[in-house]
């Protein structure tokens, strides 16, 4: 069985003169992104990473990181991606609880990675040039990497408000690599447009991508225009996008003229496209359209919905996410872990070969979520007769806001600290632009809800995207039958945007 070193080391020199990435205007072929990677690896070993090693990734999209991520596979450690949209204490959390020994890092997130106590922090710059240039050249460090060692650790929130670490090995990984390629379809001549943030799903796609030999046009973050320059420009084939991005770039491209004839694939998740705008994509870019279904402990691929398969003459398998994909088992089970029948309502479960092998430090967490040696997702949904998965609702209170999780204890836990919160309710409310946005529902307490000192707050201690939208004072949250909140009367009584 393959690893993740060992799928790379070797594979990338066959496509030595290619142009690997382009990054703000500078061209990276995959002989100097090798290179580069296999310095780096020896110098993460020379400061004592070893296999299963945690070195944290702290930095915008740009090309050094995708040298880390090589340097990091090369050396067989264990990469612990780190967003830049987090807070400092959400980062901070992410490098103590995973013990990272190395964080490679931005001129910006730098000094919160001293700040946590990294043993050893190379900050892109003058330390990381030089650190790379007094490295050995030639090959990839010497280094025994097993299938069981540990290559990710993949923070995701929690529904206690703590972030846990979903943990994946050397294994699983190589087997979801290859798993995204057969589900990407990539060809051998790709132009991956890279937009979203590489610590989440788009890193999983760029190590596929490597892997086929593709140009990958990597940007800082998403703008609607620069997408389309690089499609009527560069000549991108395969986009990655959330159906919010998908959104302003079918309304920028009605003000302009662009030829957009290179396009092939939009891969999209979190949410399914509305009608209507499929429609309008279908019109303007052609059968371009997939669709895909996962999660951090199952990464990218669960099911997805083929290009075929966005027809809007089957407007049923438009509301689903797809059917299982090639190297998954989906079933939907009730509370007793047993199935249902075909079209009831349960959990979504599903059993892959690259399913997590578990938290970090959460053997209980585990051992829930991977019951019955079934993931569960969490996810409450149907699976009809001809084997859609339909997603209804989600049991864990996660809302998914421009493609990006929040779990609502979370945002809850630190209001609930504010100074006149008496009780407090976070959900995620359908918003025509991001899908869902966060929301707010704050009975005041007996000194009356500043709403002035719990932006402050949120704005401290939580990612800008985990932050409410929009805050509304009830007198009384509305409760269910067994004295839980009962978020859907929220959702149903918001007035509207």
């Amino acid at each position: 069985m393959p690893t993740l070193r060992s799928l790379h080391v070797g594979a990338l020199d066959r496509f030595r003169d290619r142009p690997a990435l382009t990054f703000a205007g500078r061209v990276t072929t995959y002989a100097e992104l090798v290179d580069a990677a296999n310095r780096l690896a020896h110098v993460l070993v020379a400061a004592g990473v070893s296999p299963g090693t945690p070195v944290a990734i702290m930095m915008a999209n740009c090309t050094e990181w995708v040298v880390a991520d090589q340097a990091i596979i090369r050396a067989g450690g264990a990469k612990v991606p780190v967003n830049d949209m987090l807070a400092e204490r959400e980062i901070e959390f992410v490098l103590r609880d995973s013990g990272a020994v190395v964080a490679l890092a931005d001129e910006k997130l730098a000094p919160a990675a001293r700040a946590a106590g990294v043993p050893l922090v190379i900050e892109v710059g003058p330390q990381w040039d030089a650190a790379v240039a007094s490295a050995p050249a030639g090959g990839p460090p010497a280094v025994d990497v097993g299938e069981d060692d540990v290559g990710l650790i993949m923070y995701t929130g929690g529904t206690t408000g703590r972030q846990k670490g979903v943990v994946h090995t050397q294994r699983g990984l190589a087997v979801n690599l290859l798993a995204h390629l057969v589900e990407m379809g990539l060809g051998d001549d790709e132009r991956l447009l890279i937009t979203a943030p590489l610590p989440h799903s788009a890193g999983f796609l760029t190590q596929a991508g490597l892997l086929k030999g593709a140009h990958h046009l990597l940007e800082a973050g998403f703008d609607a225009d620069t997408v389309l320059d690089r499609i009527d420009r560069d000549r991108a084939t395969f986009l990655f996008m959330v159906p919010t991005m998908i959104y302003r770039v079918l309304d920028a491209a009605e003000r302009r003229e662009v030829d957009l004839s290179s396009l092939r694939t939009i891969l999209y998740g979190a949410a399914p496209i509305t009608r209507e705008r499929l429609e309008q994509g279908l019109r303007r870019l052609g059968p371009v359209f997939m669709q895909l279904y996962g999660q951090t402990e199952a990464p990218n691929f669960l099911t997805r919905l083929t290009r075929e398969e966005h027809d809007p003459a089957h407007p049923d398998r438009l509301s689903s996410c797809g059917r299982a994909a090639t190297l998954v088992e989906i079933a939907v089970l009730d509370a007793d872990g047993l199935p249902v029948p075909t079209g009831e309502v349960g959990e979504i479960c599903a059993r892959a070969p690259y399913v997590m092998r578990g938290y970090h430090g959460l053997p209980e967490k585990t051992a829930e979520t991977l019951r019955g040696g079934w993931l569960h997702t969490g996810d409450i949904g149907r699976i009809d007769a001809d084997g859609y998965v339909h997603l209804m609702d989600r049991a864990n209170d996660m809302i998914i806001t421009g493609g990006l999780n929040v779990y609502s204890t979370e945002v809850e836990n630190v209001l609930a600290a504010c100074t006149g919160v008496g009780q407090v309710a976070v959900v995620g409310i359908p918003h025509p632009d991001w899908g869902e946005a966060v929301v707010a529902f704050v009975v005041p307490g007996p000194d009356g809800f500043d709403e002035a000192t719990a932006v402050a707050r949120c704005r401290a201690e939580l990612g800008g995207y985990k932050r409410p939208k929009a805050y509304r004072e009830v007198t009384a949250q509305p409760v269910t039958a067994f004295g839980k909140v009962d978020k859907k009367a929220l959702r149903a009584g918001w007035p509207g945007w």
